[in-house]
């Protein structure tokens, strides 16, 4: 097997196929001017189909949120399959964290603003800088989420910041309600802990920094990225260890369909007959 085969995420080098939208893409690329019109129609394009797939997630989710009491069972399984295999040391862990206020404020930071501005700032810098290889990162994207709502819906799960007997404390909350209000209750589901796709995102935009960028730097950050999240999930008491396991394995899933898709198009379009 060939270096290339085995980091199949990684795009061809010039003059190699691709896959039929890329080539179509880069075939009409214009200079100057025009470079800038094609950019900016790629990013619209490509925005409004990631904005609908992202404003979709969250009607789904909140249209969901009627389970309650379902909620609170599963996340007591959770609870007790934690337990069961000697992982449910979540509790204890942040009870560790909550004595010092600046690590709080750091994890919490992370939670927040680390998700959906590495997402949208990735995906951003994977469209205009390494434009072959957005659609693979885009479709994992939009697979896993997909994966994700199915779960949602089927097993709702009450977050640990819920529940309060087993001594969760709600540190985002407790510091500052600016991320609730930033998420509108009518678009969010309290009760989709499992999977987590805080997590599950950010592995996805970590493997595009570790593997399209040259800096060492830059992959360094990437490796460090869905580490940090995974901290910051539990230790902020919003997911359980096992939803952030799941969110990862529901990631790289979403990831290796998507290498499958292209794949697949690559092979239908390098059938065609070619002109003449």
């Amino acid at each position: 097997m060939s270096v290339r085969e085995s980091r199949p995420w990684e795009m061809p080098s010039a003059g190699a196929p691709e896959a039929a939208d890329t080539v179509a893409d880069r075939s009409v690329a214009p200079a100057g001017a025009g470079r800038f019109r094609f950019r900016a129609r790629a990013f619209f394009r490509e925005g409004a189909i990631v904005g609908a797939a992202v404003f979709l997630y969250f009607l789904v989710r909140g249209l969901i949120d009627n389970r309650v009491e379902l909620a609170y069972d599963n996340a007591e399984r959770i609870v007790s399959f934690e337990r069961t295999v000697g992982i449910f040391v979540e509790a204890d862990l942040q009870a560790r964290v909550t004595d010092h206020g600046w690590l709080v404020d750091v994890l919490n930071g992370i939670y927040m603003y680390g998700h959906w501005p590495v997402v949208v700032g990735t995906l951003l810098w994977v469209l205009f800088w390494h434009r072959s290889a957005f659609p693979l990162f885009r479709n994992a994207l939009l697979i896993s989420g997909a994966i994700g709502l199915v779960i949602f819906a089927s097993f709702p799960v009450a977050p640990p910041r819920f529940l309060l007997d087993y001594g969760f404390i709600d540190t985002v909350t407790d510091k500052t309600n600016a991320y609730r209000v930033l998420q509108p209750p009518g678009f969010t589901n309290q009760y989709a802990a499992m999977p987590s796709l805080h997590l599950g995102w950010n592995l996805l935009m970590g493997i595009a920094w570790a593997t399209l960028t040259t800096s060492r730097w830059a992959k360094a950050l990437g490796v460090a990225m869905p580490i940090l999240m995974f901290a910051a999930i539990v230790l902020t008491a919003n997911h359980y260890i096992i939803d952030g396991l799941a969110g990862g394995v529901i990631a790289l899933t979403g990831i290796v369909a998507a290498v499958a898709l292209r794949k697949r198009k690559s092979g239908a379009t390098s059938s065609l007959p070619s002109a003449g």
